[in-house]
């Protein structure tokens, strides 16, 4: 049960900022990573509600993969952003053009790993790897 507790805070927190720094926080909003980070928060924060609620048992031995899953997106998506300069990767990604046809705009060039985001991802991981290796020896996960 205090397992699924900190998880839940853990899901909370990070579903909470990932919304908040796809929705203008940090200038990702309509972008493909602002996008995607928005879709994930929402799952992250509704995974972190079902874990304070008795519906948790449904999930049953998911969750810890589920917050592996999550984190791992996380920290991809960071590392996107990071490596290619760009918030809006995927089809026709790499780097954008700017005002001046320079390659980069000035939102998206020599953007740096988010390090609030990374930080939550990596916290998420561990909780993840903590829940799937306590759900064989703790009951009511």
């Amino acid at each position: 049960m205090i397992t699924r507790q900190y998880g839940a805070a853990i899901a909370l927190t990070s579903g909470l900022y990932s919304l908040i720094s796809a929705t203008g926080g940090n200038g990702m909003m309509g972008s493909t990573s602002g996008l995607l980070m928005t879709v994930l928060g929402f799952v992250v924060v509704i995974h972190g509600v079902v874990l304070l609620t008795p519906y948790a048992s449904r999930l049953g031995n998911a969750s810890g993969p589920l917050m592996i899953g999550y984190s791992l997106v996380m920290l991809l998506n960071q590392a996107l952003v990071a490596t290619t300069g760009s918030m809006n990767w995927g089809m026709g990604g790499g780097m954008e053009t700017g005002m001046n046809g320079g390659m980069g705009s000035g939102m998206t060039a020599g953007m740096a790993w988010d390090l609030g985001m990374v930080a939550l991802a990596v916290l998420m991981l561990i909780s993840g790897v903590i829940m799937t290796n306590r759900s064989g020896s703790e009951t009511g996960m």
